[in-house]
């Protein structure tokens, strides 16, 4: 008798808390405007970051005892890839027929990783609300993370997904709200430094080749502040 009326709450209390688990459910991508820091007043675009036309811009590597990793710039391109509205209203032509190719041989299965960084972190001003790429993942359950700098040069990392799917996919991370990107006392300057990629390895699938792909690199960023900036103001870091 005891176990029926435990098993009919159980059911009356799943009943009750469907609806409202499925009320916090949003469909389609985060609107960039409601998440991060929040602002009084938002300006958003979207910003090209990197195109990965230049291969030779970009370095890889991985711990030595674990496989041998390199880069090389292919062609190709998503077909799924929208250019950004605002740069094509301001006849903005810039070469896009490239991308870039990461391969790794792995010497033994085991706990491994390895990065991709720039020459030089990239800038993007603003209060960041988003991060995307373009990902070729073949499958794997690799996991695939951004490598950033905050406002204060502190370093971060953000997990951007895993790459289990196949063909071009594109990955967006939000940035939380506690990560630093501006600071009340100097109004000129705001904003991140990504200094790269990092794809964690799932030990069952560290053997043999593996092979990523990487193109248009994005992020979605509010730039209000940017706009309300003193022209005549000083720069400081001398």
């Amino acid at each position: 008798m005891k176990l029926r009326l435990t098993i009919a709450l159980l059911a009356f209390v799943a009943m009750l808390s469907g609806p409202a688990f499925a009320q916090n459910v949003v469909a389609g991508a985060p609107n960039p405007a409601e998440i991060g820091k929040d602002q009084a007043q938002q300006l958003l675009k979207e910003v090209s970051i990197s195109k990965f036309e230049d291969a030779a811009f970009w370095e890889t590597a991985m711990p030595l005892d674990m496989g041998v990793v390199t880069g090389k710039r292919l062609n190709g391109s998503p077909a799924g890839k929208q250019p950004i509205p605002e740069e094509t209203s301001l006849g903005i032509k810039e070469e896009d027929k490239y991308v870039l190719g990461v391969k790794v041989s792995f010497f033994h299965r085991g706990d491994s990783f390895f990065a991709i960084h720039p020459a030089t972190p990239l800038a993007v001003e603003g209060i960041v609300k988003t991060i995307s790429v373009w990902v070729v993942g073949r499958n794997f359950n690799h996991t695939l993370k951004v490598l950033f700098e905050d406002y204060a040069g502190q370093a971060k990392q953000l997990t951007i997904g895993t790459l289990n799917f196949v063909g071009w996919k594109k990955l967006t991370v939000a940035i939380p709200p506690n990560i630093l990107q501006n600071e009340y006392h100097y109004g000129y300057k705001s904003g991140i430094r990504i200094t790269g990629f990092e794809v964690d390895t799932d030990p069952l699938d560290s053997y043999g080749v593996y092979y990523l792909y990487l193109d248009d690199l994005r992020a979605v960023t509010d730039l209000f502040g940017e706009s309300k900036r003193d022209v005549d103001d000083m720069s400081d870091g001398w």
